[in-house]
């Protein structure tokens, strides 16, 4: 239903992200399943228009971690919710990995993911070049899931406008993934960038440009999140993100239960039972100890008004916070964010979210402490070159031509869609794994992480015994 000036009247849907981005962003993704099965049926019964239980990180900490088959939390959550979506979020070409993976692999891995019970799919690519993502449209589109297109959402003054990312660049971006045939489209703002008033204007222009359903996913990081939550629902933004309250605010997502509650006896009444939910959130309180030791508590503040300064999203500030303490450098920090501004700057402006997050964020600690651009990373290379796609604008040629020198890869940017570059992996990995990899799912595991999946597999096979190279 929409009124007469075109703004949806309909109830708000809700994806909970309780069991994936919440326990991530604050928890480090360390949640084990045993802990969710308890709340999985009730959950179920809420009324979300779906559940967030796999991807990002998932993938890479269940194995590494938890001991836990990185395969098995859809599945076996697939047993006690019946009714309730399943979603993920894929970072397109890079899937859960690091790094671009051949086409054949990707077509797998989707495959596979269908498989063990994910409906929804939120594709992604860093650097919003959405031919990193055509892949992954295409096999979840010929497995009959859901498309969820995404936008990261990025600035590169304090609020939405300047030369880059304006209205046009967003609605564009929309229009192209309509095109592409997204049943869904989502701004993906990982840093809680998105501000109430810009949010408005946002979602009014995306209304009027596409057909499909929008979706917003903010983070509380910055304190805005569920202001600029209410002022999207204003403009008829149809779905949005929350978590629990236990896995909620700090960098994670703005809580279920104000919004809900917010919105009762209104027009857009998500209709959940605000009594429910607080019910399921006594199981995580009572929980919490096991994980207390993982919640970051160095600041009294639980949000961080520096990342409207700096856009850092709170899980790469973690992970610069432990790369300084090893090296004793914690105490440049305010150097380092800084430099990333700068470095971003300097590489075409590109959102910070992984993996572009984690190339910039390196570099800037190998700036600060060694000078800049004397010691580059690989991966800063394969970015100049190309390898992980287009960026916003076009990086300097002088800077370009000092980062690629004697480069093995190349000197000159490519032009041409990444993977087209990339030759197939799998059956080469199935030779050099060999029997170790028993199942296509333990093969493609290898693929994405080959020495901490080599070593989870021969613990989950007892086997000491590879024909692995490595």
């Amino acid at each position: 239903m929409k009124d007469t000036e075109g703004i949806s009247t309909r109830p708000i849907k809700i994806q909970d992200n309780t069991l994936r981005d919440g326990h991530q962003s604050i928890y480090a993704t360390r949640m084990k399943t045993e802990d969710m099965i308890p709340i999985a049926e009730e959950m179920d019964g809420c009324g979300f228009w779906a559940m967030e239980v796999w991807g990002g990180a998932t993938f890479d900490t269940m194995h590494r971690f938890l001991g836990e088959d990185p395969w098995s939390r859809p599945r076996i959550l697939k047993k006690y919710v019946k009714k309730t979506p399943f979603t993920m979020l894929l970072r397109g070409q890079n899937l859960v990995g690091y790094r671009h993976y051949a086409d054949d692999v990707v077509r797998a891995f989707v495959d596979k993911s269908c498989e063990i019970g994910i409906d929804i799919f939120r594709c992604f690519d860093a650097l919003n070049d959405f031919r990193n993502i055509e892949t992954c449209v295409e096999r979840i589109k010929a497995n009959g899931k859901h498309v969820e297109g995404t936008v990261c959402y990025s600035l590169t003054e304090s609020r939405l406008g300047g030369e880059i990312y304006t209205l046009d660049f967003y609605v564009q971006k929309a229009k192209e993934l309509e095109q592409m045939g997204a049943d869904t489209i989502c701004i993906k703002d990982m840093a809680g960038l998105l501000s109430p008033y810009d949010a408005f204007d946002l979602f009014s222009a995306l209304k009027k440009a596409v057909s499909v359903p929008l979706h917003l996913h903010t983070h509380y990081t910055s304190g805005m999140g569920s202001m600029t939550y209410l002022k999207a629902i204003e403009a008829g933004v149809d779905i949005i993100d929350t978590c629990l309250a236990p896995y909620a605010l700090r960098t994670s997502m703005p809580a279920i239960e104000p919004i809900v509650a917010a919105l009762q006896g209104s027009e857009r009444d998500a209709g959940i039972d605000l009594y429910r939910l607080l019910e399921i959130s006594k199981h995580l309180e009572q929980i919490a100890p096991k994980y207390g030791h993982l919640l970051a508590n160095q600041k009294l503040s639980i949000i961080d008004g520096g990342v409207l300064a700096h856009q850092i999203p709170g899980g790469m500030i973690s992970n610069l916070v432990s790369q300084l303490k090893e090296m004793k450098a914690l105490h440049r920090m305010g150097e380092i964010h800084k430099e990333i501004v700068q470095i971003r700057k300097e590489m075409g402006y590109p959102p910070l979210v992984t993996p572009s997050s984690q190339i910039i964020g390196s570099q800037a600690v190998l700036n600060v402490l060694f000078g800049r651009y004397v010691r580059i990373s690989n991966q800063l290379k394969d970015l100049v070159l190309g390898l992980y796609g287009k960026t916003a604008v076009p990086i300097d040629k002088e800077l370009t031509a000092k980062i690629l020198k004697n480069y093995k890869r190349g000197q000159e940017p490519i032009t041409v869609r990444p993977a087209d570059l990339l030759p197939p992996e799998m059956e080469e990995a199935r030779k050099t794994i060999g029997h170790l990899a028993r199942t296509d799912e333990d093969l493609l595991g290898w693929i994405l992480f080959p020495q901490t999946m080599e070593k989870y597999l021969q613990g989950k096979y007892h086997d000491g015994a590879t024909q692995s190279a490595s």
